[in-house]
């Protein structure tokens, strides 16, 4: 996760005045609220045509008044989803340690708004980017994710978190989790329809949060229809798997660079010393990252690079794991850990891209067109010519 901008004292303060400013209205205690009850997310319309939709985009009082918003909803409800006891509390939810996330139930009417309208709808509502929570409310609960009904659902949700990544429009990959729906528990119901019914605390809560600001200076004049049939998603592009998909088809030191930061032993791989004509490209996304035409010997036992394929694919940022302040490398959609950039390499760039040969995948110059990596060929023609 990338640093926030937030200070820490700042959030330790709105941590503490949480409760006191923005809490239930006066005289409304938990023994009053209503008692939740579970809805289950398992895709059956009802019988007046309706459909729902289910989204986690942060604290649910925002999302929930957002979507409020939106011709063709009918209404929207907070809640939880995502853990494994039934009934859960706000009191236990926000303790981010039952695997349930803040959630709202959408209703709406599919002859006034489309599912596609309302992804586009929540992409814009927040920071699909912040894979540690949202905003000032970190923690799992507030991660941001999208419970899908049915397989139509399923589907247009994964194409348009690519066709978001593939635009490059956010400070860093998407994070939101895309799993099947499940049991919907209703929040208790000092929580439902917040905005409107404590407009002073909401607002004051919202303003302070730092959600619309992130929204003016990201979507600002942004009309884009996020799908895979109106944004150019490469061909090579395919989900991200879930970390636990990562675990299985991984090997452990292959999983344990990407995902924990760790490093291969050096001229412990084979891509170290290949010297065949292709390009490497991410082991979880696919993503285009390093040419063999940018590939030396470096001598120090780890493919090195003078630069990547694609600046668009690759994200630096500071490491401070050590004593000395080093720049890590990460690919941008995967978000797994490469390695590090360092400034003794050769022209032209006079850069040294020191990457684990475990978080890449090489694919021949023979293959490329077929996997979807047709438009790198033309380096390659010119540089045979």
């Amino acid at each position: 996760m990338r640093p926030r901008t937030l200070p820490t004292l700042a959030l330790v303060l709105a941590a503490a005045l949480a409760w006191s400013i923005w809490g239930p209205a006066p005289g409304t205690t938990r023994a009053q609220a209503e008692p939740p009850t579970a809805q289950a997310g398992d895709g059956a319309l009802p019988a007046d045509g309706e459909a729902v939709a289910y989204f986690a985009g942060g604290c649910f009082w925002c999302t929930e008044a957002d979507f409020a918003k939106l011709p063709g909803v009918l209404d929207v409800r907070s809640g939880y989803m995502g853990g494994a006891s039934a009934n859960p509390t706000y009191a236990q939810v926000s303790r981010n340690d039952t695997g349930h996330r803040e959630v709202v139930e959408v209703r709406y009417d599919p002859a006034l708004v489309t599912y596609q309208q309302l992804l586009d709808a929540f992409w814009r509502l927040h920071d699909p980017s912040d894979a540690g929570g949202s905003f000032v409310d970190r923690g799992f609960s507030y991660t941001s994710a999208i419970y899908t009904v049915g397989e139509e659902q399923a589907r247009l949700a994964t194409a348009s978190a690519a066709a978001l990544d593939a635009a490059a429009k956010l400070p860093g990959p998407v994070a939101t989790e895309i799993t099947p729906a499940g049991p919907f528990w209703l929040a208790e119901a000092y929580h439902q329809d917040y905005g409107e019914l404590n407009p002073i605390r909401y607002n004051f809560y919202r303003a302070s949060s730092g959600r619309d600001r992130f929204i003016d200076r990201v979507w600002a004049g942004d009309t884009t229809v996020y799908a895979a049939d109106t944004v150019d998603v490469p061909a090579w592009s395919r989900p991200i798997p879930s970390d636990a998909e990562l675990r299985a088809t991984l090997d452990p030191l292959a999983y344990r660079v990407v995902r924990q930061d760790a490093t291969e032993r050096a001229f412990s791989h084979p891509y170290d010393q290949l010297d065949d004509a292709g390009i490497y490209v991410d082991v979880i996304s696919g993503e285009p990252l390093f040419s063999s035409l940018d590939k030396y010997d470096s001598g120090t036992g780890w493919p090195s690079f003078t630069r990547p394929i694609d600046p668009a694919y690759v994200v630096t940022r500071p490491d401070r794991k050590l004593f000395v302040v080093l720049t890590e490398a990460r690919s941008r959609v995967g978000d797994a850990h490469l390695g590090h950039v360092f400034n003794d390499g050769p022209a032209p760039t006079g850069e040294r891209w020191c990457i684990n040969g475990v978080a890449l995948r090489f694919v021949p110059v023979a293959e490329m067109e077929a996997e979807g990596y047709g438009a790198y060929l033309t380096a390659f023609e010119a540089a045979a010519r």
